[in-house]
């Protein structure tokens, strides 16, 4: 049976989840606004948003070695108050080395949270023995509508990015330190994985962790990641510049995709557990491709919003069964395979963003969604990775109880 202490722990980390959609829908949404701001250059912005992803790959990787020492719930406890603090300075400067310093801070302050939060997410998912990694994700899109929701309301008043982001920080950030106390892992299997430590004693060694059975779910969340940061960069600009549409109506399409994972991932965890991670994987990345290709050749903004529906139905499902799927090769080197597996989450952001800029102005922006597009076709030739037997590695593998638990 699930404990109090799992219920809790699970309450506490979704809400760790939506607070980070908040903070980054703030962010991205106000890309055009922060480039106004700061007087960045149409050709200098793309290394602005590129450099995020980077820092956030190091801190990733770093927060590997972190957490042999602590529990992932001790970085997430310190990360995710920096991510907002950051948020706070990229409102309040004035310089362009202001903005570069506070965009740094959140680079790095990202990676850490991220790992760690999936970290947790898999753990949780072990011990309740279903699957609720979508769950967790659900709880950020819903951060995200909120956040847009915000923005819009920011656009729309004409706002300072200041005004806009102090009353969010204001409340979560006390919110979110509350909140850490009820951090909670699951423990990890008896005889996970050769190598694996006992519980507390932090992850297996990296050796237990080949990166050539990891190689194809990096793939599938740099691809992923591709989609997802071809939206969260872009759409406002696609809507404004290609589109035509307002300033006001370009952040709607961040909250239209937020919208849409929220739906998707509401009810992603009851389609895993009736068709498996496999079948819904597969249906997300068609999906996907199909809105890539509406937004490619949409004649207005309202078709526009259309593809971007479809996008956020296709693309929710994938990031989260990526995550479980490594939790799942490698049971008792989670946290290790998450933190690495995490770094292609910002390949995909590093990729994707001067990807989409640099085919946008060398070509078009039109055809620039075209390469996403190909690209989350591509997670098909890999989507039998996500139904992989951790037995089949080397591990021990127990069996999800039959009980339903809560």
């Amino acid at each position: 049976m699930t404990t109090a202490r799992l219920r809790y722990g699970r309450a506490s980390l979704a809400f760790g989840f939506l607070v980070q959609g908040v903070t980054f829908a703030l962010l991205v949404t106000r890309i055009p606004a922060i480039q106004d701001r700061y007087g960045i250059s149409d050709g200098l912005l793309p290394a602005f948003l590129a450099a995020v992803p980077v820092l956030a790959g190091v801190a990733s990787v770093a927060t590997e070695k972190v957490v042999a020492r602590v529990r992932p719930g001790v970085v997430l406890r310190w990360a995710q108050p920096v991510v907002m603090l950051a948020l706070l300075g990229v409102g309040a400067g004035g310089e362009v080395w202001q903005a570069a310093l506070a965009l740094g801070v959140f680079g790095l302050a990202v990676g850490a949270l991220d790992a760690s939060m999936n970290m947790m997410g898999v753990s949780l998912q072990r011990a309740y023995g279903r699957s609720i990694m979508l769950g967790f994700h659900a709880a950020y899109s819903l951060g995200g509508i909120a956040g847009a929701s915000m923005a819009w309301a920011g656009a729309h008043w004409d706002l300072s990015l200041l005004v806009s982001y102090l009353p969010a920080v204001a409340v979560l950030l006390p919110a979110v330190l509350v909140g850490s106390r009820w951090y909670a892992e699951g423990d990890v299997p008896r005889g996970a994985a050769a190598g694996a430590e006992p519980e507390g004693a932090g992850p297996a060694k990296g050796s237990s962790v080949p990166f050539r059975l990891l190689l194809p779910l990096c793939l599938v969340m740099s691809f992923a990641y591709i989609g997802d940061s071809t939206v969260s960069n872009w759409s406002a600009k696609y809507l404004q510049d290609v589109l035509g549409s307002s300033e006001q109506l370009a952040t709607v399409p961040y909250n239209v995709y937020m919208v849409t994972t929220l739906l998707g991932r509401a009810v992603g965890d009851l389609g895993v557990r009736r068709f498996g991670a496999v079948g819904v994987v597969r249906a997300g990345s068609v999906l996907a491709a199909v809105g890539f290709a509406v937004v490619a050749v949409a004649p207005g903004a309202w078709w526009g919003m259309l593809g971007f529906t479809l996008l956020g139905l296709g693309l929710c499902v994938i990031v989260p069964q990526t995550f479980a799927a490594a939790g799942r090769m490698f049971p008792g080197a989670s946290d290790v395979a998450v933190a690495r597996l995490n770094v292609f989450n910002y390949v995909g952001f590093l990729v994707g963003s001067p990807l989409v800029g640099a085919l946008g102005d060398a070509w078009s922006y039109r055809g620039a969604m075209l390469v996403p597009m190909v690209l989350v076709l591509a997670t098909l030739v890999y989507a039998r990775s996500f139904g992989a037997d951790p037995a089949r590695y080397g591990g021990g593998h127990e069996r999800a109880r039959a009980a339903d638990v809560g």
